[in-house]
């Protein structure tokens, strides 16, 4: 018997759990693909053998694909965040997020093809927004709110002035 976590984080899909699973554990560190369920009977967004759900973990959290159907689309009210250690990693999960028919949005945030929102944030940014000097901290958010996704030597020459 498959081991159920006590609390899951449910994404609701509309038909491409599996294939939103697949790329997540294909990007991302920490990340798999457990099991994959397919309906015993009709439902109302498919039919007896679909995938219903799919088990899977983004990095180390949780989380269950429910091919649900078209009734409810993610917003950027949920959001994963991933914290980045430099500019390549940076790049990394954003170019394949956005390369892989995402869209940018601004301050670090992206959409994946499925709609789900991610905000790509490098440690460095977070520092400089938290910087005792209250000065460098905003002209280091202010750098930010120009931004789509997030340059962290221009962030980093901000927070010096």
């Amino acid at each position: 018997m498959t081991k159920i976590a006590k609390n899951t984080i449910c994404l609701w899909f509309d038909g491409a759990a599996e294939d939103a699973a697949r790329f997540y554990a294909a990007t991302f560190p920490d990340s798999s693909v457990g099991a994959v369920y397919r309906a015993p009977g009709d439902f109302p967004s498919g039919k007896q053998g679909d995938v219903l759900t799919v088990s899977f973990t983004v990095m180390g959290i949780p989380c269950l694909g429910l091919n649900g159907g078209p009734e409810f689309r993610h917003s950027e009210a949920f959001s994963f965040q991933v914290a980045t250690d430099d500019q390549a990693e940076t790049d990394r999960y954003w170019n394949a997020i956005v390369g892989n028919g995402g869209e940018e949005s601004v301050c670090g945030w992206c959409k994946d093809k499925w709609g789900l929102s991610w905000q790509i944030t490098p440690r460095a940014l977070m520092e400089a927004i938290a910087d005792p000097d209250p000065a460098a901290a905003k002209r280091a958010f202010d750098s930010m709110m120009t931004m789509r996704k997030i340059d962290i030597a221009t962030i980093e020459a901000a927070r010096r002035g």
